[in-house]
């Protein structure tokens, strides 16, 4: 065989391979779209409220805000985001006054949740929702330490 005719036979594996792979995190993709739309933090702490606004953006990604309020007054926001990154997928937290965003790659996906981990960041190392009817529960964890966000889907 010549070395073009090989060379052909592994371009053409390579692009094969990489197209398997984006058309496997498609479908893994289409099982977080559950999470669009918004949700309201139904365990706040006294005098606060909060929720979780999703979007999807494309078929492989999804935009979402989480927003702390204290009244009426927003006291703390993050920008997150479910993204297709190489061949992984990724939870990414963007927090006003951070410098860069933090990826969490997502290990684990079912029907009705996921887990995103990062075991380099400081807190949380592990991101992990679960869908029960319209509600979710989403847990931060790390080093021992966990945060339970419950949330309700609005209507």
């Amino acid at each position: 065989m010549s070395t073009n005719k090989l060379l052909l036979i592994i371009s053409l594996l390579l692009v094969m391979d990489v197209s398997n792979a984006q058309e496997s995190n498609k479908q893994k993709f289409r099982k977080l779209e559950w999470l669009t739309g918004k949700w309201i933090r139904t365990n706040s702490s006294a005098g606060q409220s909060g929720y979780e606004a999703w979007n999807k953006v494309s078929d492989l990604k999804l935009s979402g805000k989480g927003v702390t309020l204290k009244g009426k007054e927003v006291i703390f926001t993050e920008k997150l985001e479910l993204i297709v990154k190489g061949n992984d997928i990724f939870y990414v937290v963007s927090v006003t006054g951070e410098p860069k965003p933090v990826y969490f790659k997502l290990t684990a996906i079912t029907d009705n949740g996921f887990t995103c981990e990062n075991p380099k960041h400081d807190f949380p190392k592990k991101i992990t929702y679960s869908r029960s009817g319209n509600h979710v529960k989403a847990v931060i964890s790390g080093d021992g330490k966990s945060v339970d966000y419950m949330f309700l889907r609005e209507e």
